[in-house]
């Protein structure tokens, strides 16, 4: 499915445009359910929300609501925060000042007063909405488009292949991977693809016998009609060619919301075995993007239409909400693991542990950006190259 005003868009500016607009929606689309989840459990909590920026830097324009908030977008778009009563900055660091100063009606509706629960409860909503969008995101597009099915069957077997070494034949329909029910070929390849050098244990139905098969996935280079570079693992099988192993199975909403739920635990799953890849040194940490990938990928899939924009703000939620579930001070995890600390001592860090604490946070994300940005280079320098 494509869409006229995204063609148009493409065609605009030299391309510029054709990435900047796809990424600004999706980056701010993300950004927003973020920080509305931090905003609607401080609110529920009683804390008084000063401002709701979304991006960085001076503001462009903004309004304030009933309650005294100041909903603005700023110039930096790259991000935003949600600044309670009582915080000096929009990392909620504690404005000490203005704290010894409080009435005691103003400390219950500072964010700092806030018992430990609560102040936590206020940080995971923000993740927590990011993992929600995605399950509503991925569960619409099922009910609206239903679930491709292509039958788990195989066609062929590549000749030195890891499905030959296997002993895969044509006709073997492929039932469970490592316990895991296969209902489609995508749903195989899903598995496959991210399993590179990982034994795999196949149950296959053969003729009406069950066989049970290891294979192992071999990583392989491929590029798409981007001209990006993937690194996947494949088996060496093909699919049944035959109509009659190819449908679109209607989507209700309850199941809707549970394969949005599988398809946002997949990601996440995958994302964590990735980083996990990356420390043992299984996996190339350049695969990490930053900003400028977002963008060329944002704009690459609007081409494609508005279902798979739609599709990658989901996989991108899921990624920011788990980043920022990370134990790093300055991320939400951060603060987490500072409640924690807070409620097992019965006291909170003192000033001088969190300020370190906030600058170690501060070094290791400005490095993290770095890196990530270092990568979108090389691979944009790459492709260039290559054309």
């Amino acid at each position: 499915m494509n869409f006229d005003f995204l063609s148009g868009i493409n065609a605009l500016g030299g391309g510029v445009l054709a990435y900047l607009v796809p990424f600004l929606f999706v980056l701010t689309l993300v950004v927003f359910f973020h920080e509305l989840g931090h905003f609607l459990v401080a609110r529920r909590c009683g804390v008084r929300v000063l401002v709701f920026s979304i991006g960085f830097g001076p503001e462009l324009f903004g309004f304030n609501d009933r309650h005294g908030t100041r909903w603005k977008l700023s110039a930096i778009p790259l991000g935003g925060y949600v600044k309670f009563f009582g915080d000096e900055n929009a990392a909620s660091v504690p404005d000490q000042a203005a704290l010894a100063a409080m009435s005691e009606e103003e400390r219950r509706h500072s964010f700092i007063h806030q018992p430990v629960a609560r102040r936590a409860a206020i940080v995971v909503a923000g993740p927590l909405a990011n993992f929600l969008l995605a399950i509503a995101i991925f569960a619409a597009l099922f009910m609206i488009f239903g679930k491709p099915s292509t039958s788990p069957r195989v066609d062929a077997v590549q000749p030195g292949s890891a499905a030959e070494a296997a002993g895969f034949k044509p006709g073997d329909m492929v039932l469970t991977i490592d316990g895991r029910p296969i209902e489609s070929f995508p749903d195989m390849q899903q598995v496959v693809s991210t399993s590179a050098g990982e034994a795999l244990t196949f149950e296959v139905d053969r003729g009406g016998v069950k066989v049970t098969l290891k294979a192992t996935p071999t990583l392989r280079e491929s590029k798409d009609r981007f001209g990006n570079v993937h690194r996947i693992g494949v088996l060496g099988i093909t699919r049944s060619p035959s109509p009659d192993d190819t449908h679109f199975q209607p989507v209700g909403p309850l199941k809707a919301v549970e394969l949005g739920a599988q398809r946002t635990w997949f990601v996440v799953d995958r994302t964590l075995s990735y980083i996990g890849g990356v420390i043992s040194g299984r996996e190339a940490a350049d695969q990490l993007g930053g900003p400028i990938r977002i963008a060329q990928v944002s704009g690459q899939v609007a081409t494609e239409g508005l279902p798979s924009l739609f599709s990658l703000a989901a996989v991108l939620s899921v990624s920011i909400g788990l980043l920022n579930l990370f134990p790093v001070p300055l991320l939400d995890g951060g603060h987490l693991l500072f409640y924690g600390i807070e409620a097992v001592r019965g006291k909170p860090l003192s000033e001088r542990a969190q300020e370190v604490g906030f600058r170690i946070g501060l070094a290791i994300v400005v490095m993290l950006m770095i890196f990530a940005t270092y990568n979108d280079l090389l691979h944009l320098a790459a492709q260039w190259t290559a054309s």
